[in-house]
């Protein structure tokens, strides 16, 4: 996009830049960090602490009834990602029509729930503003641009678009038709002529048949009247005239009314013939009822249906500009909207999408808009000197706009999905940015990452997690988490909390995990030993005695049990060997013998006191006497079995 050609607004930040210090600033994905430094404008650097001031860039999604038009959005976009792109675009016109209807009954529903809301509070009168000109502008880029609408069939969809912009016509006549006496309304020639201006002949007849019904003196002009009115021809798109059968019949109708007008046919009555000048498409008298009309669109629209109904698609921006000055005036400034709709006349799409990027408050309306004309193939010229096309470049800005909310970020994550060229990059960093307030969030931001194969960032929140839960010491949680992130020296440092804790109480907790560690307990050989272990105890208690002996004997001959809980493992192994019946062989109560050996002449440990000697002392000699015990019964059993 372009640099902004004017001046940008200043904004100011109450009790920044009042000490003369120099101020610092950083963009964040949805605030402004400003900061003053430590460093006046002039002279020596300044001893007081500097201030910090978060200034918010987007609080539309702060709204509940504005998150309610990104998530239903949401659904539509979507959506149109799942169109085929091999179908040629003209055959899809239809569709892409449809989608833009969804969208604009998107914002016409979330509008009007905050309309119900404007007297309750204040802020929401803004967003209806809002939304009005966003929904005003998307509905004439649909006219122009996605349904490209040819000469006859122009008029009559602009004005649909006026009838839908300029609703108080209904109401007032509403009111008129439900008073006591309609004629007598103060109301009532406005009503009349408004109907007119939006071309709506046939209600315009039938109110006026209230006035005709009370002044039967002039009741032939109010038929005349009557017949001008209903002879006016309307365009059918869907009809077997011609564009140039309905160009003549419309040029003899026109030649009518303007015979009545040099006849005084209506002098009679100044409402009328003010009617009948509207008809002939009377400029001066367009612009008398400027109150009426109240916006210079609305009478560019009025003007073409009475000056020229066939108007094509190229000739729009001379009608629209000329129609702005002539309504505006030469004192007065258009507004930003007023820009933006002249540039959309003027067929100038990137304008309008860079003045809208400008003049509205979030990325929303720029990000769909581009991304449905995208897909109408209407962009394709356009492309970033950065490398990422417009349409891209806008997806993401929204998406990195909603991964500052605390919910909506889940909506950004197909956003990022369907930006080809930098979505993936712009995942990766802002997935980071989530905080993992609870485990549940984790997991789901866990499950985003695992379904776009982000290894870096699977393991990364594993380990937050893992070290979370190891704090809070849920040793279960964070076994499992460390185990998900497959980092071996975390799970060894889990497992070693495990049977530090085993060693304590004298049980194990989270048997659930333990015993369906499978093959993740290879990760590394502390939990391998973990797991083993527990699997011993099952085994033991399931009165399984010689597979528990023959596993608790191999964690030891094997090396996976660490020296320090050899003497826990050879105490273990006391009430197998005091079974009455022979569990260990003769060569494993030698093995059990060799391993009781080897662990007293290493190494004491330098800290144990007295009493822990006596004690280890005492284990070794009962194990020593159950050693022998045991094999004493091995050799008679094994010699009896061989003889």
């Amino acid at each position: 996009m372009e640099e902004v050609d004017v001046e940008p607004s200043t904004t100011l930040i109450p009790g920044a830049g009042f000490h003369q210090k120099h101020l610092g600033f950083e963009w964040g994905p949805g605030d402004l960090l400003v900061y003053e430094t430590n460093y006046k404008l002039q002279g020596p650097r300044s001893a007081s602490s500097p201030s910090v001031h978060v200034v918010r860039r987007d609080e539309d999604i702060c709204s509940p009834i504005l998150r309610k038009l990104f998530n239903e959005s949401h659904l539509i976009f979507v959506g149109l990602q799942k169109i085929k792109e091999d179908v040629p675009s003209k055959n899809k016109k239809s569709q892409f029509v449809s989608i833009s209807k969804n969208y604009r009954s998107v914002i016409r529903a979330c509008m009007e729930e905050l309309q119900q809301n404007a007297g309750k509070r204040s802020p929401d009168t803004h967003h209806v503003s809002i939304l009005l000109a966003i929904e005003l502008i998307w509905n004439l880029c649909e006219v122009l641009f996605i349904d490209a609408a040819p000469a006859g069939s122009l008029l009559l969809h602009l004005l649909d678009w006026v009838r839908l912009h300029k609703s108080d016509v209904d109401t007032r006549a509403r009111e008129v038709l439900q008073s006591d006496s309609p004629a007598q309304h103060q109301s009532y020639w406005d009503v009349v002529i408004s109907l007119v201006l939006q071309g709506r002949t046939d209600e315009a007849r039938q109110v006026l048949s209230k006035q005709a019904s009370l002044r039967a003196e002039s009741s032939s002009v109010f038929k005349r009247m009557d017949v001008l009115l209903q002879n006016m021809p309307i365009f059918n798109p869907a009809g077997t005239q011609t564009l140039t059968e309905f160009d003549v019949k419309w040029r003899h109708w026109h030649e009518e009314c303007d015979r009545c007008l040099q006849d005084n046919t209506f002098a009679s009555n100044r409402h009328l013939e003010t009617i009948c000048k509207i008809l002939v498409g009377d400029e001066d008298t367009l612009l008398e009822q400027r109150e009426l009309l109240s916006t210079w669109y609305h009478f560019l629209v009025t003007r073409l249906l009475f000056t020229h109904p066939t108007i094509k698609p190229p000739d729009l921006h001379y009608y629209a500009q000329s129609s702005m000055n002539m309504f505006l005036g030469p004192r007065a400034s258009p507004e930003p909207l007023d820009i933006i709709l002249l540039s959309a006349f003027e067929f100038d799409l990137h304008q309008v999408i860079k003045d809208c990027s400008i003049a509205l408050n979030n990325w929303w309306f720029v990000a769909h808009l581009t991304d449905l004309l995208d897909h109408c193939k209407l962009l394709q010229s356009h492309n970033l000197h950065f490398g990422s096309n417009l349409r891209e470049f806008l997806v993401l800005e929204y998406a990195s706009g909603l991964f500052t909310h605390h919910s909506l970020w889940q909506l950004a994550v197909d956003y990022f999905d369907h930006c080809p060229e930098f979505g993936r990059v712009y995942l990766e960093l802002q997935i980071e940015r989530v905080p993992l307030d609870t485990e549940r969030k984790a997991i789901k931001v866990l499950r985003i990452c695992e379904d776009r194969q982000m290894s870096e960032q699977v393991r990364s929140i594993c380990k937050i997690m893992a070290k979370r839960a190891l704090r809070n010491n849920r040793l279960g949680s964070a076994l499992s988490w460390s185990i998900r992130a497959k980092d071996a020296a975390f799970a060894t440092l889990i497992s070693e909390r495990f049977l530090q804790d085993y060693s304590n109480k004298g049980f194990f907790t989270d048997l659930d995990l333990l015993d369906n560690l499978g093959p993740a307990m290879l990760l590394s050989d502390r939990l391998t030993f973990l797991g083993k272990y527990r699997e011993f105890h099952r085994l033991y208690g399931e009165k399984r005695f010689s597979e528990a002996a023959r596993l608790l004997l191999s964690l030891m001959t094997a090396k996976i049990a660490p020296r320090s809980l050899w003497m826990t493992l050879l105490t273990d192994a006391l009430p197998l060997l005091e079974q009455k019946e022979v569990i260990f062989s003769v060569d494993q109560t030698y093995e059990l013998m060799s391993c009781l050996e080897e662990l007293n002449l290493g190494t004491k440990d330098s800290n144990q006191t007295d009493q822990d000697e006596d004690i280890e002392s005492t284990k070794t000699e009962l194990l020593r006497l159950a050693l022998a015990r045991n094999l004493a019964m091995a050799i008679v059993k094994e010699g009896t079995i061989e003889t």
